[in-house]
C-alpha cells in the first residue's frame, strides 16, 4: 500500500471519528426539537453537500474536524440568534448543555465499542498489554523475587491476599501493599505463599517524569506476536477500563501541562496525528482500532476543556445562566468567544510549530 493510500486511510479514520462526535450534537439536538442547517465534515469551503431531511450534508476543505449547524448558533458568529421555537437559543440551559455534552459522550461511546471489537476480535500484545495472563517469564537476578524463590511459569494468584487476574495488577498491588509483601503462587499442582520484600527504583511514567517504583524483578511470559483472548465478560471489562484509562491519562495530562509539570513540547499538531495513524495503519486493522479509540477518548475530553469556542466553554455558558438566572452579556459573551478562538489558534500553531519541529530535529539533529 502507497504512503498517499495510508495518508487517505487515516484521513478516512479521522473523518469517522469527527462524524460520531458530530452525530451525537445533531441526535441530541434533533431530539430537542433543534433545526440542523448544515452537518458538515471539515472546515472552510463546502466541496460537495446534499439536501436530505431538513439539513445540508457537507464535505469541506479543510479535513480537520467538523460542525454541526443549528439554527440560532454560530461560533463565527457569537451575536447571530434566532428566537424561533427549533432554534438552539430557545431551548432552555439544560437541554442546551445535553446537546452539548452529546459529541464528547458519542465519542467516549465510541471508543468503548472499538475497544470492545478489538477484544472480540483477539487484541495483540500492543493494546491489551495490562491483560495478558499473571505467569512469570523471567526472573531477574539478584532481585527480590530470585531471592524468595520465585521461578519462570509460577502463576501469581494473589498479592497480600488480593486476587489478581491480570499482570497490570500485580503492580498496582505490590505499590499499594506494605512491605514486606506476600505473594500466592501457583507452581504446577503445589500452591505456595512466598513473603519478599520489595526493591524502589528510578523510573519514568506516561508523562517521561522521574519517579519511584516498588519492584520485585519479575516480566511476563509473552511474545511480541502474542493475541490476547478475552470471555464475554473479559472483553467488557477490558472495552470499560481502557476507555476509562486513556479518560483519566489525557485528563492528568491536561491538567500537568496546565501546572507546568509536563512540558508544552508535548502537544501535537495535525502532523502528529496523520503520522501516528498512519504508522498504526501500516501495522494492521486491529492497530488502525486502537490508535482510532485513542484519539476518539481525547476528542471528547478535549473537547470538554472550559474554552469558550469549545463545548465546555458553552457548557461554562449555560450553567452560569442557570446560577445567575440570566444569559451573559452579549460584550461579555463575545469577548470570551473571541479570546476562546484566540487560545484555540495558539494551541494549533504551538501543535504544528511542536510537529515542524520533531521533523527538522530529526533530519538535521
Amino acid at each position: 500500500m502507497s504512503l498517499l493510500l495510508y495518508l487517505l486511510v487515516a484521513l478516512a479514520a479521522l473523518s469517522v471519528l469527527v462524524f460520531f462526535h458530530e452525530l451525537g450534537h445533531f441526535t441530541v439536538a434533533r431530539l430537542m426539537g433543534v433545526k440542523i442547517e448544515r452537518f458538515s465534515i471539515g472546515f472552510g469551503k463546502v466541496l460537495a453537500r446534499k439536501h436530505c431531511c431538513g439539513t445540508e450534508w457537507a464535505f469541506s476543505a479543510i479535513p480537520l474536524g467538523g460542525y454541526v449547524k443549528m439554527k440560532g448558533q454560530d461560533d463565527s458568529d457569537p451575536l447571530a440568534t434566532s428566537s424561533d421555537p427549533d432554534s438552539y437559543n430557545s431551548k432552555s440551559p439544560w437541554q442546551r448543555i445535553l446537546i452539548l455534552l452529546a459529541g464528547p459522550a458519542a465519542n467516549l461511546i465510541l471508543a468503548f465499542f472499538i475497544y470492545l471489537g478489538i477484544a472480540w476480535m483477539g487484541a495483540p500484545l500492543l493494546a491489551a498489554k495490562d491483560y495478558i495472563p499473571p505467569v512469570v517469564g523471567q526472573v531477574a537476578p539478584d532481585t527480590p523475587a530470585a531471592q524468595a524463590g520465585l521461578k519462570p511459569g509460577d502463576r501469581i494468584l494473589a498479592v497480600n491476599g488480593e486476587p489478581l487476574r491480570y499482570w497490570y495488577q500485580i503492580g498496582e498491588a505490590i505499590q499499594k501493599a506494605p512491605d514486606p509483601i506476600l505473594i500466592t503462587i501457583q507452581r504446577g499442582t503445589k500452591r505456595l505463599d512466598l513473603e519478599l520484600h520489595t526493591k524502589v527504583v528510578e523510573s519514568k511514567n506516561e508523562f517521561m517524569q522521574k519517579i519511584q517504583r516498588r519492584i520485585i524483578g519479575i516480566s511476563p511470559k509473552v511474545t511480541k506476536d502474542t493475541i490476547i483472548r478475552f470471555t464475554p465478560s473479559e472483553a467488557l471489562f477490558y472495552a470499560w477500563n481502557e476507555t476509562k484509562k486513556a479518560s483519566l491519562l489525557i485528563t492528568k495530562g491536561i491538567a500537568k501541562m496546565t501546572t507546568g509539570e509536563v512540558g508544552t513540547e508535548n502537544v501535537g499538531g495535525p502532523i502528529t496525528i496523520f503520522d501516528v495513524m498512519m504508522k498504526f495503519a501500516q501495522a494492521g486493522f486491529v492497530y488502525l482500532l486502537f490508535i482510532m479509540a485513542l484519539i476518539s477518548v481525547n476528542l471528547g475530553i478535549l473537547n470538554l476543556l472550559p474554552i469558550p469556542a469549545l463545548d465546555g466553554g458553552h457548557i461554562l455558558f449555560n450553567l452560569y445562566e442557570i446560577v445567575a438566572r440570566r444569559a451573559p452579556s452579549e460584550a461579555v459573551y463575545y469577548r470570551l468567544t473571541v479570546v476562546g478562538w484566540f487560545i484555540l489558534g495558539g494551541i494549533m500553531f504551538l501543535g504544528l510549530y511542536n510537529d515542524i519541529h520533531r521533523i527538522w530535529g530529526g533530519t538535521h539533529g
